[in-house]
C-alpha cells in the first residue's frame, strides 16, 4: 500500500521586485483615489498580487504608506537638492525655487495630490509626520545652500503654504506672484 499522495503545491511566483511594485502601486492608488482608499485590498488588487503579499512585505498599512510617501519625497527632494546645488548664487537659487514650485510641485496634478494627501495623512499619523518632517528638513538643507537657516525655514513654510493654497484655490498664484513673494521673503 502506498502513502497517500501529497497535494501538489501551487508554484511560487518568483517576483523579486514585488515590494517595490507594491510601493509604486500604493502611490498610484493614493494619487487616483486618495489615501483613505489606499487599503490593503485596493493596493493588492491594483498590483495584481495576493493580499498576503502586503503583510509579507510590510508590517502594517502605515508602513506601506510611509514607504510609498518616502519614495515620493526622495524623488522630489533629490531633484530639488540637485538643482539648488547647481545654482551659482542666491538669485539663481530663487529662480530654481520658482521653477521647482511651478513645475515639480504644482505643475504635476499627480505630485500635487500626493503632497496634499501626505499633509492630510501626516496630520493624524505620527509615522507619516516623520516623512513630512524629513521632507522639510531636506528642503531646508537645500535652501541653506543659499539662505541662512532662519530664512530657509521661513521660505520652506511659504513653499508648503503655496502648495496647499494652489491645491485648494480656484485662483492660485501664478509664477510671477510666487517669484515676488519669494523675493520679498528671501531677498
Amino acid at each position: 500500500m502506498s502513502a497517500p499522495a501529497t497535494p501538489a503545491r501551487p508554484a511560487r511566483r518568483h517576483d523579486p521586485g514585488r515590494r517595490d511594485r507594491l510601493v509604486d502601486t500604493a502611490l498610484d492608488v493614493i494619487a487616483e483615489r486618495g489615501v483613505t482608499a489606499a487599503t490593503h485590498r485596493a493596493i493588492a488588487r491594483a498590483a495584481d498580487v495576493p493580499l498576503g503579499s502586503l503583510t509579507y512585505h510590510f508590517d502594517s498599512l502605515t508602513d506601506l504608506l510611509a514607504a510609498a510617501f518616502s519614495r515620493h519625497v526622495d524623488t522630489v527632494a533629490a531633484r530639488f537638492d540637485e538643482r539648488m546645488r547647481a545654482a551659482p548664487d542666491r538669485a539663481a537659487a530663487l529662480e530654481i525655487l520658482v521653477e521647482h514650485l511651478t513645475g515639480d510641485l504644482l505643475g504635476s496634478p499627480r505630485d500635487l495630490v500626493l503632497a496634499v494627501e501626505l499633509y492630510v495623512a501626516a496630520a493624524r499619523n505620527p509615522a507619516l509626520r516623520a516623512v513630512t518632517q524629513d521632507w522639510m528638513s531636506r528642503s531646508r538643507r537645500s535652501l541653506e545652500r543659499h539662505l541662512d537657516p532662519v530664512n530657509a525655514r521661513e521660505v520652506d513654510a511659504l513653499v508648503e503654504g503655496l502648495v496647499l493654497h494652489s491645491a485648494l484655490s480656484t485662483d492660485p498664484m501664478d509664477a510671477a506672484q510666487i517669484r515676488s513673494a519669494l523675493r520679498r521673503l528671501a531677498g
